[in-house]
């Protein structure tokens, strides 16, 4: 079978991640590398013998299955119709825009074409995290009482994440890195997402991203949730995605540690799952008019939503 083709747009460290991810398939290819950084595009095509286009028309040009975008939140719209005007598919990093606005133009450019839309939210090509979805849609914690969303960071950026404009105000923070794969996860869990009510704290230098968040909500179906996050504190990172049944409770603790709990017994940590498609196999099955699990721009849209309603 003919190897489904890629270019990475933008090549910074999650960029460098996919791709690793892309050459661990034998049934992937990676055509180009692009970034407005020359000093990062040569290194990065010196380290993996890739070849770095010299501007983004050529990456167009040169007409892969796939354009995974990895670049500042502000220039996704942008990249992104391009590619869609030229007939590729677009696989995006979250967010998936600035705004809503811009992701707006965004799913409304994929609706009223022939591409495939995805976006780069791991979570939901984790096994334990498909497992976790997998016993709530089962009813094995019984009836949903509530979900809470608690990040705690002792440092932001992150120290692995230090780069001009993740610390912004204007692009950056925790509510769009961070917040995004576990609201992308309870809309999937659990359909349309309302905050009620929210407040957003912000350090005096006004450039700087927000320190915390606190927000309730609602879910379509009227469970309860909680959102919790805060920097800058004396701590290990901590993440936890926890869902409250009436007979159970699953947690899920810094991205993939799953345990499950039942009433008046401890929590107990799961390792056993079964084998999951990973995002670069989905992107390889649309790819040839399979059927494939995928975030769409219409679904990341809602994500978006979400997060200006946040920091707002």
């Amino acid at each position: 079978m003919k190897k489904t083709t890629f270019a990475i747009v933008g090549t910074g460290i999650v960029g460098e991640r996919i791709i690793n991810q892309l050459r661990t398939c034998t049934e992937a290819s990676i055509v180009a590398l692009f970034d407005e950084n020359d000093k990062r595009l040569q290194e990065m095509a010196d380290t993996y013998g890739l070849y770095a286009a010299s501007s983004y028309e050529e990456v167009l040009s040169l007409k892969p299955d796939w354009v995974y975008i990895g670049t500042p939140p502000i220039s996704h719209a942008t990249l992104s119709q391009q590619a869609i005007a030229h007939g590729l598919n677009v696989l995006c990093e979250k967010p998936l825009a600035h705004n809503a606005e811009d992701g707006l133009v965004m799913a409304t450019a994929a609706t009223n074409s022939a591409s495939r839309t995805a976006m780069h939210f791991p979570l939901l090509y984790s096994p334990s995290v498909r497992h976790m979805m997998k016993l709530v849609e089962e009813g094995a914690i019984g009836k949903i009482v509530r979900v809470e969303l608690q990040t705690h960071f002792p440092h932001w950026p992150r120290v692995w994440q230090q780069n001009p404009w993740i610390a912004s105000r204007e692009q950056g923070g925790f509510t769009r890195e961070v917040f995004p794969h576990y609201f992308q996860l309870m809309y999937r869990m659990f359909g349309p997402l309302t905050i009620t009510s929210h407040e957003t704290a912000y350090p005096e230098d006004e450039a700087l991203a927000e320190i915390g968040v606190l927000a309730i909500g609602k879910t379509g179906s009227d469970i309860p949730f909680l959102i919790n996050g805060v920097s800058g504190v004396g701590q290990q990172e901590e993440l936890s995605y926890t869902v409250y049944g009436a007979e159970g409770v699953l947690k899920l603790r810094n991205w993939s540690e799953l345990s499950v709990a039942q009433k008046d017994s401890p929590f107990e940590i799961l390792t056993s799952f079964d084998t999951v498609d990973s995002l670069t196999q989905e992107c390889i099955a649309a790819a040839n008019g399979a059927e494939a699990l995928l975030v769409s721009f219409d679904e990341g849209l809602e994500v978006q939503k979400l997060i200006d309603h946040l920091l707002d």
